[in-house]
């Protein structure tokens, strides 16, 4: 029992919930970029949180399963189609054995997730499943996916296709705040002026195309230190933000090293780092600075309501196309006929 890549979209992985707890070894987590919207596709599908599933940057690719399985498309608005028929992101659906899936370019954000039940199980490395590209560790052989390769699958246990409650047209998640992204100061932030400081907070910066699942690069302003851009390298976490000598910032992500020799100004908080990161190319940023223990308060709370929204799913419509969930629905072009985005999805 296997999913197929007929075609492989940019950075396809097999990531999990990351192989956390070994930072102190020099062992990078991994894990997916965008952690609450990878546990939404495995709820979607009745997976538990730490299954892996498929990150994908930008397009998803085509697929085809050698049975019937669930599957789930979050992070972002996208055209995904089951053979021709649109089905709706942000929601899971059947796919036949032989038929093809087609997830197609996210709109406004980068990073998705494609989650099948049961979900896949390639060879865990050091408890995990997760791909580090640039070690080359976990996944399949510790590599991006390819078109060709085959994912074997895990045991599919039943259920219904499932849905939020209240489903938000056209978001990635009713989890993203808006307004400044927030971040705390420090550690090293004493090694910057103070009209330094003020300018991380007052300017606005913009994403630039230097990015993967490392770190992304923020141009528009730089950040000069004092006395120089090297230190004694010590740790560093996804959302430190590094500024080398060019004095441009560099945030860290999931696939970031454990140590550097990089000033740090500050680290993202990380209830904000998700909606960085997912931030397309030419995207302005501004920031604004918080407390460590309001920045905990802020994630206790997200995980609170992450759970709340993950136990809140519910089994779609069977064979009925209400106008309440059709306007809920994220289709691209709009619905002028039922048939095309249930198939066999409300076929009943």
């Amino acid at each position: 029992m296997s999913v197929d890549i007929l075609s492989a979209g940019p950075m396809l992985s097999v990531q999990d919930a990351g192989r956390n707890g070994l930072r102190y070894f020099g062992v990078s987590s991994a894990g997916p970029i965008d952690a609450n919207a990878m546990a939404l596709a495995n709820a979607l599908c009745g997976n538990p949180g730490s299954t892996a599933a498929l990150e994908f940057a930008g397009y998803g690719g085509r697929f085809r399963a050698s049975r019937s399985v669930r599957f789930a498309v979050t992070g972002g608005p996208c055209e995904i189609r089951v053979e021709n028929r649109l089905v709706a992101v942000g929601e899971s659906h059947w796919l036949a054995p032989g038929e093809t899936l087609s997830v197609g370019v996210l709109r406004g954000v980068v990073w998705g997730y494609i989650a099948f039940s049961g979900g896949i199980e390639t060879e865990p490395v050091l408890g995990s499943r997760a791909t580090h590209l640039r070690s080359g560790l976990g996944g399949v052989d510790g590599r991006g996916l390819r078109t060709g390769d085959g994912v074997r699958l895990g045991h599919e246990c039943g259920g219904d296709c499932l849905r939020m409650a209240t489903p938000l047209s056209g978001t990635r998640s009713p989890l993203f705040a808006s307004g400044p992204i927030r971040m705390i100061l420090g550690p090293q932030s004493n090694l910057f002026a103070p009209d330094i400081l003020t300018r991380l907070t007052s300017e606005t910066f913009v994403v630039t195309p230097q990015r993967d699942r490392m770190a992304m690069t923020l141009g528009g302003v730089e950040l000069p230190a004092l006395g120089g851009h090297d230190i004694v390298s010590d740790g560093t976490v996804p959302g430190s933000v590094q500024v080398p000598g060019s004095g441009v910032p560099l945030v860290l992500l999931a696939e970031s090293q454990t140590t550097g020799g990089y000033p740090k100004i500050a680290t993202i908080a990380s209830v904000d780092l998700p909606r960085l990161a997912q931030l397309p190319v030419g995207a302005s940023v501004r920031f604004a600075t918080i407390s460590r223990e309001e920045g905990e308060d802020l994630w206790v709370a997200q995980r609170r309501d992450v759970r709340a929204m993950l136990d809140g799913l519910v089994p779609k419509p069977d064979g009925v196309l209400s106008s309440e969930y059709l306007l809920s629905c994220d289709l691209v072009g709009g619905v002028t006929a039922p048939d095309e985005i249930a198939g066999m999805d409300l076929d009943g």
